[in-house]
């Protein structure tokens, strides 16, 4: 039995292919004595060079991260207030009959515009005109009475120097003539009452809007009376100019009072966004707010005076309101993007001269063409982290890449949007 192990077998192999065998030539023989000792000082190589790589990579330091930074936007703005509110005629009319009697005319189309004076409805005159007549005539008699009366007192005049007629008869006389007088100024001032009430039949505009449609139509009777006791005809809105009531809370009454006190008492500027506008394009001012707070509610009725020349504004449409808050002030602007939450505070990261990043806890205020208004906690000459925030943690060395913050145009809202505004906002001052 052959005891030999696997590597001597092989020893004996390479012993017996010798250069003049009649088996195997020479040239493979050293072919593989050059591998297997060319194998080893490969490998001794590789495992150098993989040593070596790995160790300058240990030494070379990682780059640091880049952050794109920015100096906050300075511009002068107008800060607002918002409300939602309701419009409402500047006056409102119910127009009733002053006299009693039949109608027989109306002379307007429902829902136009009228003027004031305008006529719109036209009663029976018949009956007032005769009523007139009478009182003229009544007048007339009246004034022949005092006539006579007169002539009597001044023929009694005469007589009394010659002691023709006694003082008992004079004093008559002109007791006659003070009643013909008091009897004539009655006649006459039924005669005006009269010739108003023939006036009256024609019903008039009291005041210049639009005008709701007939209640009545011609043929019927109507009544005078005041309030309810009366046939309501129509009714009128004044709408140019016309109101815009909201409602203020007890926090922004008072702001807006410190507000007036330190700007003199100009009147505040409102803008109005209907609820299919993107933009506030009706201008006005707040004229009246009431002389209490509301106790149940805990908020002020305010009202602003809007100009309305082509009546497109009609009482019982809401709006969103804006109020200006002081005036123009000037204001530090970031991307809303940069400002981080921290439980309850906000802050923004900024890069010192050394690229070392830091927190900064700030006051935000409202968003501006895109741009957050930052109120307090920044300076000016700040490089705000604008870009790359999740890289910046405080204390960590950046690369700092500038740029420059650009405002952005609003959004259009879209139409039918009923959305509620924010509790206030601001907007770049031209």
């Amino acid at each position: 039995m052959n005891m030999l192990s696997p590597f001597d077998r092989a020893k004996a192999r390479e012993v017996e292919l010798v250069p003049g065998s009649a088996t195997t030539p020479a040239k493979p023989a050293r072919w593989r004595r050059g591998a297997l000792v060319g194998l080893p000082l490969a490998l001794l190589v590789a495992g150098g060079y993989a040593l070596s790589t790995r160790d300058n990579a240990a030494v070379a330091a990682p780059p640091l991260p880049v952050v794109t930074v920015a100096a906050p936007l300075v511009r002068d703005i107008t800060q607002w207030d918002d409300y939602v509110g309701r419009f409402e005629a500047s006056r409102a009319v119910e127009v009733r009959p002053r006299v009693s009697g039949q109608l027989v005319g109306v002379h307007f189309s429902d829902g136009q515009i009228v003027r004031k004076g305008q006529l719109l409805f036209t009663l029976d005159a018949r009956p007032f005109n005769a009523a007139l007549a009478e009182a003229r005539a009544d007048a007339a008699s009246a004034r022949s009475d005092l006539e006579l009366a007169r002539v009597n007192l001044a023929r009694a005049n005469r007589l009394i120097a010659d002691e023709a007629v006694s003082q008992s008869d004079l004093d008559q006389l002109n007791a006659k003539v003070r009643a013909a007088s008091a009897a004539l100024a009655a006649a006459d001032a039924r005669v005006r009452s009269r010739s108003l009430d023939v006036e009256f039949t024609q019903v008039r505009a009291p005041i210049g809007g639009r005008i709701s449609d007939r209640r009545v139509d011609p043929g019927n009777l109507v009544a005078a009376g005041e309030g309810a006791g009366g046939s309501l005809l129509t009714t009128i809105n004044a709408l140019d100019p016309i109101y815009f009531n909201f409602d203020s809370s007890e926090a922004l009454f008072l702001k807006a009072q410190r507000e007036r006190q330190a700007g003199g008492g100009a009147a505040q500027q409102v803008e109005i966004r209907l609820q299919d506008e993107s933009g506030y394009r009706w201008k006005g001012r707040v004229d009246f707010s009431d002389n209490a707070i509301n106790a149940n509610s805990g908020t002020l009725r305010v009202r602003a005076v809007i100009d309305n020349p082509d009546y497109f504004l009609t009482p019982g449409i809401f709006g969103n309101m804006r109020l200006a808050q002081g005036g123009t002030v000037s204001a530090l602007l970031v991307p809303d993007a940069a400002v981080r939450t921290d439980q309850a505070r906000k802050q923004l990261f900024v890069v010192g001269k050394d690229g070392t990043v830091a927190a900064r806890p700030v006051e935000t205020g409202p968003l501006v063409a895109g741009l957050r208004v930052i109120r307090s906690g920044l300076k000016a000459g700040d490089r705000v982290v604008v870009q790359g925030i999740q890289f910046a943690q405080p204390g960590a060395k950046v690369t700092a890449k500038p740029t420059t913050i650009q405002p952005k145009a609003a959004p259009a809202a879209p139409a039918g949007a009923g959305q509620s505004p924010a509790a206030s906002q601001a907007t770049l001052t031209p």
